[in-house]
């Protein structure tokens, strides 16, 4: 790959004013955060590039998310984290871990995952747990001498009876938005990757949190039901340092039922200054909604934490904030 196609690709996706046209190096006292559909972002973390799950949507529409894998693997990222295995979350994985030499970060299945992606092709990955892994378990390790990383187990977002009383949330149902499929119809090849991938396992669900100097951004791309079947993972969340950026996923199967609960449990034990929902674009137009489907849903569900607690939400709407340099930027000083 060349340095050319990372400058280029790089500056599509964290703006050109913070890559260096020659070297293609990303300015060092900012955290820049571009996303890419669903749950999927690349991160530049003191000048460090790193993406957070590794899925360009595509098969039910081709088009829609305006990049491809190919120029995913030209940003040179170092490491891949994968949140869960499920082919809306990893299925780009082993393509891009190839294309780029990044380091995959997951559990033992889901380094099995993406192995398999790629057959006859030695991936480096590192493995945190498995499927039979405790929630709330927990794994501290260092992606460079200035950036710390703290992984924990959680759970997958799923459906629970529903909650009465002053807790009960709203429930959320969406219509799905099946328009984009006819202006983004999908090409057989995008269809047949999602064919391939679609019944990929789970693999375990981990959350990330990233601290750089006193810069602290927390990643999940499932919400699951805590407070039902994990309270432990609580406890553990409130004791990481709290989050100056919480990127979360919203969309999940327990919003017909109890709405953003879930979702809010994780803010509140993250205690975030800044809130960006995530898994809740239109990356699945048979199932989902676009996310403006979510911003009073979500504005509403987070007014029920104490103003004082509340923290900035920055909403992303497809497909405006693809790729949108300067929408999710930070700075270090």
């Amino acid at each position: 790959m060349s340095s050319s196609q990372t400058v280029t690709a790089r500056q599509r996706f964290f703006g050109e004013d913070a890559v260096d046209p020659v070297t293609g190096a990303v300015r060092a006292d900012q955290v820049l955060v571009s996303w890419f559909g669903c749950a999927s972002f690349a991160v530049a973390m003191g000048g460090v590039v790193f993406l957070l799950d590794a899925w360009v949507p595509r098969g039910a529409t081709s088009g829609y998310v305006p990049t491809t894998p190919a120029e995913v693997a030209a940003l040179a990222p170092s490491a891949i984290f994968i949140g869960h295995g499920h082919f809306d979350h990893a299925a780009d994985a082993g393509v891009i871990a190839r294309d780029s030499g990044a380091v995959v970060h997951g559990t033992a299945e889901h380094c099995a995952t993406v192995r398999k992606q790629v057959p006859g092709v030695e991936l480096s990955c590192k493995e945190m747990g498995s499927s039979a892994s405790v929630p709330g378990e927990r794994h501290d390790f260092t992606l460079t001498p200035e950036i710390s990383v703290t992984a924990v187990r959680h759970i997958h977002s799923a459906r629970t009876p529903r909650h009465e009383g002053p807790d009960a949330s709203t429930p959320v149902r969406p219509r799905p938005c099946l328009c984009d499929i006819r202006t983004y119809p999908p090409s057989l090849g995008d269809a047949g990757h999602l064919a391939r991938n679609l019944l990929a396992p789970e693999g375990g669900v981990l959350l990330y949190q990233f601290r750089i100097g006193d810069f602290v951004l927390t990643w999940h791309d499932s919400a699951g039901p805590l407070l039902d079947k994990a309270p432990s993972v609580v406890e553990v969340l409130r004791g990481l340092p709290a989050s100056d950026v919480h990127i979360g996923a919203v969309q999940g199967f327990n919003q017909f039922t109890n709405g953003l609960r879930d979702p809010r449990t994780y803010v509140e034990a993250l205690r975030p200054k800044v809130f960006v929902p995530n898994h809740h674009d239109n990356w699945l137009p048979v199932m989902t909604a676009r996310g403006e489907a979510f911003r009073t849903p979500v504005h509403d569900e987070l007014a029920r934490i104490p103003e004082a607690e509340r923290p900035e939400i920055r909403m992303l709407l497809d497909r405006d904030d693809y790729l949108a340099p300067g929408r999710l930027t930070f700075d270090l000083t």
